[in-house]
């Protein structure tokens, strides 16, 4: 059955501080998957979603320890608690009280908050169109139940509260006599008693005569989960959660297309006996295949880790490739990654510390969640790193940006093993120069994917001419970097970089030579992506088309290879791609940032050779501390008096040709 593809970039509204108040609905409003350690006392999870006006659901499991799921619901209270592995009765609990930014955990919660215990906690908020939480008592004859999903509903999951009975679940990609059950592995089964053969719609679903879903006296709860609603972003036509179907081929692969990059995803064969298993991005699920992925089960009380997923992350939804049953039918539930809105606030989508290793286990913050990092040494010759949430074995995968290397997997001392399961920043390792030595000084700079500021996408290369794959930045990328992930030698394992320019002009690197982000050359008005941004299909706000050249072999799409690209944009009063042309004396870079000024800046000359500067406010970008770094090289910082943070972006007071030759050619990106 045909998706419906949405993108953010037309349904997207500011986030931050001062957003403006709207009627429009947003994933990150309504869904968190959100992480914590447990402390045997009273505990307040702020993930943002309103449960005490809205209302909804809290599914909780423990990561580091064997302990069954916990299911609180505001429709029977915080003080009742069932488990997805189990068909018990509800169980009491602890009171959690629901808030309008999240819920306080009652004191000493043993399956919620127990002292040292790491857990995974996904809240679901009552939304039409998304998600609806239903209570009912049995009649023992068929009937119907109301809910306000406002939409037929894609999946419902119903649990007998009173006593005990299995778990039950429609979902719209089986008939309406079969259903599956929860807490067992079991393939799809058949039962005219279960939903009284009647498909669900936009204001009721249907109720045979069976005890686990209609025994007379007894008492129910239903969770309602949309399928393909629209209801979402600016225009109300964004999908947000999409309940679906899949078959695998002869070799256990599959590849669905959603219309939309997926955070968080519950799927189960239908035909074969096998868990439900259940992934999400905060916890490791990235773009590789098998063995990457600490997956949870929620038919099974397994710490994370007992066994990995075999599904991977793609920008427009999600594959697999030899790891699945062969020709098994599967069904799933996944959800839309976040954030939909357009950030209004440099500080909710990029951060920065200067600090000093500590040659022990650290997290570095930058005061929002991160998708990607940039570490430098800052007083030694050490390579830059640059990783990302979805590339390596749960996000420890590395690249560097001065040199062809292909990527790497981080040992522990450079990296912590699952490094983005934080709510703030990355993990570091231990003693690693690159990021974390004793007695070393380092620069982190932690971006956060967001509409209309930065985006990343990891791709197979297929080999032909040209080739497209999919962004979900949703206005046209003005900076784009590219880097093959899998081995390789020669040109081809550069860094490529196009950037926006003036008119119709767009600044290219020359191949071999030039101005990748790993070498000095200058840029070129060459065509090996088409010379067009937004305009054609090389470069627009839904895809980017790096075309074939003969590089002595191809660049960017050879056929089996891996390769990430990283993708900026200006975004008014956060981020500012732009060109400007050299004085040979003070100027100023108006970048539209308010008071607020430039935090972050990026510098390269494109018409001859120069260097990739890098100054920030961290370390200083002040009169007589300024000190920058080279993207391009692993030499340690220095300190040049060249440029100078102001209120509106930043200033260039050196005359330097690297950055300031009267009459030379640059680009930038500034970071508000």
């Amino acid at each position: 059955m045909p998706l419906v593809q949405t993108r953010g970039a037309a349904s997207a509204q500011g986030f931050g501080e001062f957003a403006q108040a709207t009627a429009a609905n947003y994933i990150e409003d309504v869904f968190s998957t959100y992480l914590y350690t447990g402390n045997g006392s009273t505990q307040t999870i702020t993930n943002g979603i309103d449960l005490s006006t809205k209302g909804g659901l809290t599914w909780t499991k423990s990561r580091t320890t064997v302990d069954g799921h916990g299911l609180v619901d505001t429709a029977r209270g915080g003080t009742n608690l069932l488990q997805s592995q189990s068909p018990g009765s509800d169980a009491a609990l602890a009171a959690t009280t629901f808030l309008t930014t999240g819920y306080d955990l009652g004191n000493a919660q043993g399956r919620l908050n127990g002292s040292g215990t790491n857990y995974v906690s996904w809240t679901f908020r009552k939304q039409p169109k998304f998600f609806d939480v239903v209570t009912y008592t049995g009649t023992g004859s068929n009937t119907t139940v109301a809910h306000s999903l406002g939409s037929v509903p894609g999946s419902i999951i119903v649990k007998r509260t009173d006593t005990t009975a299995d778990w039950a679940v429609y979902h719209r990609s089986l008939a309406n006599t079969q259903y599956l059950v929860l807490n067992t592995t079991a393939a799809a089964a058949t039962g005219a008693t279960w939903w009284n053969s009647t498909t669900p719609t936009s204001a009721v679903f249907s109720l045979g005569t069976d005890a686990s879903v209609n025994a007379s006296g007894g008492t129910y709860i239903a969770y309602v989960f949309a399928h393909d609603a629209g209801g979402f972003g600016l225009t109300g036509t964004d999908n947000v959660i999409s309940c679906g179907s899949f078959t695998t081929d002869g070799s256990g692969s599959c590849n669905v297309n959603l219309g939309y990059e997926p955070q968080w995803m519950i799927s189960k064969s239908s035909t074969v006996a096998v868990p439900w298993e259940m992934g999400d991005r905060m916890r490791g699920w990235t773009s590789d295949n098998g063995s990457n992925t600490n997956a949870l089960y929620a038919n099974y009380s397994y710490a994370e880790g007992a066994a990995d997923s075999y599904l991977k992350l793609t920008s427009t939804g999600f594959s697999s490739t030899n790891q699945l049953q062969v020709s098994a039918t599967y069904i799933y539930i996944a959800i839309r990654r976040g954030p939909m809105k357009v950030p209004t606030l440099g500080t909710s989508v990029f951060g920065l510390s200067a600090r000093s290793g500590t040659g022990a286990n650290a997290t570095v913050t930058g005061g929002q969640i991160a998708d990607a990092v940039i570490v430098k040494n800052r007083g030694s010759a050490v390579a830059s790193l640059f990783s990302s949430r979805s590339t390596g074995e749960l996000g420890t995968g590395y690249l560097v940006t001065s040199s062809t290397a292909a990527e790497a997997i981080a040992g522990v001392t450079i990296l912590q093993a699952n490094p983005w399961d934080v709510m703030d920043g990355v993990k570091v390792g231990t003693t690693s120069t690159i990021t974390n030595a004793s007695a070393n000084t380092f620069i982190n700079y932690l971006f956060r994917r967001a509409p209309s500021f930065f985006d990343e996408v990891c791709y197979t290369g297929t080999g032909v001419a040209s080739q497209t794959f999919s962004h979900n930045l949703g206005v046209v990328p003005e900076l784009v970097l590219i880097k093959r992930r899998s081995a390789g030698s020669g040109q081809d394992m550069n860094w490529p970089v196009a950037v926006k320019g003036s008119g119709a002009n767009a600044y290219f690197s020359v191949p071999g030579a030039g101005g990748a982000l790993n070498l000095t050359g200058a840029f070129g008005l060459v065509d090996p992506w088409v010379n067009n941004f937004g305009t054609g299909l090389a470069i627009n706000s839904s895809t980017v088309e790096p075309r074939y050249v003969t590089w002595g072999s191809p660049g960017g799409f050879e056929s089996g290879q891996t390769y990430v690209a990283y993708l900026f944009a200006t975004c008014a009063g956060v981020s500012k791609v732009g060109s400007y042309t050299g004085t040979g004396a003070t100027q100023t870079i108006d970048c539209g940032f308010g008071a607020s000024g430039s935090r972050f800046v990026l510098i390269k000359r494109t018409d001859s050779t120069g260097d990739w500067y890098v100054w920030d406010s961290a370390r200083g970008m002040i009169s007589g501390t300024d000190p920058s770094l080279l993207l391009n090289s692993t030499a340690a910082e220095v300190n040049a008096n060249s440029v100078y943070a102001i209120s509106t972006g930043f200033q260039i007071v050196s005359t330097a040709a690297d950055i300031n030759a009267s009459a030379g050619t640059y680009i930038f990106l500034s970071v508000a």
